[in-house]
């Protein structure tokens, strides 16, 4: 039996969708802002400070060197509902994700005759679910990107100096990649989700005017 066209898609989608969403998680580039250090804002002097953060890191870079420090979120920003709800979401988005996954490869069944359908479009509402769930965690997270963790911070180990920064801070990579993720995770739930609408195809031996049998 030939595949159908949207058990193809949405099984090719949900995996990239939940890499992409998996990704954007355990990176820390979901705000970023800059910060010049130098003698007098003079053209030449100075190092420019790129401060990141994560759902769970928070990294600190000097631009003009090589040299990176990241630790673990802490202080207001660890406790921030905000964030703890997103974090909430983003792993219940990968877990439903990868249960749709598993769901769809056993109701797709491309090695047999027939799928089966009720299963693929299960799966396809659980992967669709996912895909809701890591939007409305990165929504809720850009929303209130820049007052996310307002208040006194500890300091990261041998960079004090950051905690005294007053950054401009701004949507960083990770967004991006957790948007084109659940938008993809949400495309694949929707091909499979249309499993449960099951064609009509005539039968081979059947004469002509026969009633159509389901495929």
């Amino acid at each position: 039996m030939q595949t159908p066209v949207s058990m193809v898609t949405g099984i090719v989608c949900a995996p990239l969708g939940l890499v992409l969403v998996f990704t954007a998680a355990i990176t820390p580039q979901w705000r970023e802002g800059r910060a010049r250090l130098g003698a007098g804002g003079s053209a030449g002097g100075g190092a420019t400070l790129l401060r990141s953060d994560g759902l769970w890191e928070s990294c600190l870079q000097v631009l003009e060197s090589e040299l990176k420090q990241c630790w673990p979120a802490a202080g207001a920003y660890q406790r921030d509902s905000r964030v703890r709800w997103a974090r909430g979401l983003t792993l219940g988005s990968l877990t439903l994700c990868g249960l749709g996954i598993a769901l769809a490869s056993l109701g797709v069944r491309c090695w047999t005759d027939f799928p089966l359908r009720n299963v693929a479009g299960a799966s396809g509402l659980l992967i669709a679910l996912s895909g809701l769930l890591s939007l409305s965690a990165l929504t809720l997270y850009a929303r209130n990107l820049r007052g996310l963790g307002l208040g006194p911070e500890p300091p990261p180990p041998h960079a004090h100096v950051s905690a005294l920064l007053q950054l401009s801070l701004r949507p960083a990579g990770s967004l991006y990649f957790g948007w084109v993720g659940g938008c993809v995770q949400l495309l694949g739930g929707t091909a499979l989700a249309l499993s449960f609408k099951r064609p009509r195809c005539a039968r081979a031996t059947a004469p002509p005017g026969d009633l159509e049998a389901d495929c």
